[in-house]
């Protein structure tokens, strides 16, 4: 009886993730396969507004890798990709299904997957049971620790964990939890990707030399800030590039953000008397790295802030991460680690001592300790082998400058240094303190309530 043959299914939503995997691919991260297949997945709030990743520039480009494109959407409409996975008795019927409708026949099925933690990478796993997998990160949340429990029949499935250098001497938290072994994709390969995207056609870009460019993330879609808040965000990002002496300026706003904070923007520069561009087109970040060659780059906490330093030596410039810090709810929102990152390696807009000693850097011993402490504090129950390197890190290291990474009451509720007074360390494991605390705290909401009501 003949071998089956293998067919490499490659799910991605987003350009970077379909350069990364091209880049993989490149550099023989992946055995020689029958058929590639490319699934897309279109994960936007509302999809049908939003821009689909086969029409963003350069993306034509990548698709001599892929043996077909597959649409994701389409095969599961009228549902939605983040909110839909089979029920368990129908996993067998959807996996018939696919096959037929993808022409898979009996072919051995692997898997290449992106966030693994949720839908849709997860209903794909749940679909094809017998298939190995393997989960590549396209973003800073691969040095985080994994968001939510995995089933083991999921999670000891996983091969390998694909991820792209951009904090050299860090490795990722993610699925460290299943022994999951960990491959770099080549920079140099992901280089080469990225001038194929940035050679494709790009209309529309503004003919400045050596702008500074601003990086919108439409973080009140996230729930992160208010829409009001983002808007003031951007006009920050434009006065710290004013105040550092540019005056042509490029704004890359987020595919999905409203056009007003474009306008807001625009207004703001015609009082500060300086260039701006707003580009008007979804364009990856890292084709205008390539295009344009900006002096500075200025956001908040994207990946492309550190592709720009790692990746093409730019100066990159963090803006509004002290906030997101403070705001970011539940302490184990996974973009706690994205941020922590950014925020301990690069300056500030008003951070003039870029050598300061106190700063974390990149390599630094204290980085991997800092990503462990605040990894541990989020998902202490996945993580529990990181209690140790935390404990080191909290005791040796915990001063006016890393507070800003921790809240005291997350590190009471865990037992950890800069909780309560280390004779006082059992309180937190106490039953009966606990629940006499939330009592208290129960009563205190309660006559505040009150007082309220009555004035």
């Amino acid at each position: 009886m003949p071998a089956a043959h293998r067919t490499q299914i490659f799910q991605v939503s987003t350009l970077y993730g379909a350069a990364t995997l091209a880049a993989a691919l490149d550099a023989g991260c992946f055995p020689s396969a029958h058929r590639r297949l490319l699934l897309v997945c279109n994960n936007a709030a509302t999809p049908e507004t939003a821009p689909d990743l086969a029409t963003m520039p350069g993306f034509e480009r990548l698709l001599g890798r892929f043996d077909r494109v597959l649409s994701w959407n389409e095969t599961i409409s009228p549902f939605h990709p983040g909110g839909w996975s089979p029920r368990p008795d129908d996993v067998p019927l959807w996996e018939r299904h696919l096959r037929l409708l993808w022409g898979l026949g009996d072919d051995e099925v692997e898997l290449a997957l992106e966030s693994i933690q949720v839908n849709p990478a997860l209903a794909l796993a749940q679909l094809f049971p017998a298939s190995p997998l393997d989960v590549y990160a396209d973003g800073l949340m691969s040095y985080g620790p994994t968001r939510n429990r995995i089933d083991p029949l999921v999670g000891t499935r996983i091969r390998r964990l694909l991820y792209l250098d951009l904090v050299p001497g860090l490795n990722p938290l993610l699925l460290t939890e299943f022994g999951v072994e960990q491959e770099t994709v080549p920079t140099d390969a992901f280089r080469s990707v990225l001038a194929e995207l940035a050679s494709s056609d790009v209309e529309g870009l503004p003919a400045m030399d050596a702008p500074a460019l601003l990086l919108g993330q439409y973080l009140s879609a996230l729930g992160i800030l208010e829409p009001e808040e983002e808007e003031r965000l951007h006009v920050t990002m434009l006065r710290g590039a004013v105040e550092r002496g540019h005056r042509e300026i490029v704004f890359k706003p987020h595919p999905t953000a409203p056009a007003r904070w474009s306008r807001l923007l625009e207004k703001e520069a015609e009082t500060l008397g300086v260039r701006l561009a707003v580009l008007d087109r979804p364009v990856l970040a890292e084709v205008l790295f390539q295009r344009m060659r900006p002096a500075l780059v200025i956001g908040c906490f994207s990946t492309a802030l550190m592709t720009a330093g790692a990746f093409f030596g730019l100066d990159a410039v963090r803006t509004g991460t002290g906030t997101l810090l403070e705001r970011l709810s539940p302490y184990q929102n996974s973009n706690r680690v994205p941020v922590t990152i950014v925020d301990a390696l690069l300056p500030g807009p008003d951070d003039q001592a870029e050598h300061d000693p106190a700063r974390i850097r990149a390599g630094d011993g204290r980085l991997s300790g800092l990503v462990a402490a605040v990894g541990f504090a989020m998902q202490p129950q996945i993580h529990p082998a990181l209690r140790p390197e935390a404990e080191r890190f909290l005791a040796a290291h915990l001063d006016a400058h890393t507070w800003r990474y921790f809240k005291r009451r997350r590190l009471t509720s865990l037992a950890l240094p800069g909780g309560v007074p280390s004779q006082l360390a059992f309180l937190p494991r106490n039953s009966t303190v606990r629940r006499m605390a939330r009592r208290a705290r129960a009563v205190q909401r309660r006559v505040v309530r009150k007082r309220t009501a009555f004035g």
